[in-house]
């Protein structure tokens, strides 16, 4: 007979310490706390009028996911009304509140290509791939390279199941994620400046981590647009521009991907970003980090909080390269 030991993470907490959506403080005074005073009535509903559009997702009935117990936080939830108007989008503008923009976003029908070095590369509709592999919702955290963090409720499922799927082959070294291309649709991707379409990518073995997540979801409904419709990645213990929105091809190569924000600007957005306090971006310093909600400035913690989990992953390697 074997017997295992769970040990805690790090980053976990007792889940009576997690503040459930449905208690969040008043709206007024979160807003007003937050320097959001000045949202008017229109604005707000607004908001609501996007979860309306939510309630008619043909993937709606897969939420509330069940809760993964084993991915807890040391803070709070950060309340949705706050988090779903302060969002990097680009393909939608470089203002922070761009979620109204974002309702353009056309999220059916949506197809994400699959291929490069797999088994057999395949083309399956967002629709049918939610419902082949289970949800889960996970409190992880969000640390943002502008020094802004926020914990999200995501839902959805590992990457490494997405992995499985796909059955790359042996000479496959990294996951080569790719968006949308349509500057009709999304007025920012006729910016000249960037080099569209939105492209990131990690190793194959970082995809292989348990905390590597595919978002399909958040605060227990269908994830919104301006969170990255209709699945994103998140990689909680690296910068959130390493968490690519709005996935349309995934494929497995051999030769390193260059994400937009390294094409742009290699000296400043690394292919590897994980996120360290004693590593400051070149224009301002990581050491501490604003809480999206509350305004208040806490220490930046090495790997995001994740260090005890995803440190191995870099055993050997240059550290000078692994944090920007």
């Amino acid at each position: 007979m074997t017997f295992s030991i769970h040990r805690r993470p790090s980053w976990a907490i007792s889940e009576n310490q997690a503040t459930p959506e449905g208690v969040y403080l008043d709206r007024r005074r979160i807003l007003q706390g937050f320097g959001l005073g000045m949202l008017t009535a229109a604005t707000l509903a607004a908001s609501a009028g996007v979860g309306r559009a939510q309630d008619a997702d043909p993937t709606a009935d897969l939420y509330p996911a069940k809760k993964n117990e084993a991915y807890k936080l040391d803070r709070p939830v950060t309340p949705e009304e706050i988090n779903g108007h302060y969002n990097n989008f680009y393909e939608f503008g470089t203002a922070k509140d761009i979620a109204a923009n974002a309702q353009n976003l056309v999220i059916r029908p949506w197809e994400i290509e699959i291929g490069g070095l797999v088994e057999t590369p395949f083309t399956i509709a967002f629709d049918d791939l939610v419902r082949k592999i289970p949800l889960e919702t996970r409190l992880y955290r969000h640390r943002c390279v502008e020094a802004w963090s926020m914990t999200v409720p995501w839902a959805g499922f590992p990457l490494k199941s997405l992995v499985a799927l796909a059955k790359p082959q042996a000479s496959a070294k990294f996951v080569r994620f790719e968006t949308f291309l349509d500057p009709e649709m999304a007025d920012g991707q006729n910016d000249f400046l960037y080099p569209w379409p939105y492209i990131e990518g990690v190793t194959i073995e970082e995809a292989g981590h348990d905390l590597a997540f595919i978002v399909t979801g958040a605060y227990d409904k269908p994830v919104a647009k301006q969170h990255g419709a209709p699945l994103r990645l998140h990689l909680p213990w690296k910068y959130g521009f390493k968490s690519i929105k709005s996935i349309r091809k995934i494929s497995f190569v051999e030769e390193r991907p260059i994400g937009l924000w390294e094409a742009l600007q290699p000296s400043e957005y690394g292919f590897w970003a994980n996120v360290n306090p004693e590593v400051p971006h070149p224009r301002w310093s990581q050491a501490m980090e604003r809480v999206l909600d509350t305004g208040e400035l806490v220490p930046t913690q090495l790997f995001n909080g994740y260090a005890a989990e995803v440190a191995g992953l870099y055993t050997g390697m240059d550290p000078a390269t692994l944090y920007m």
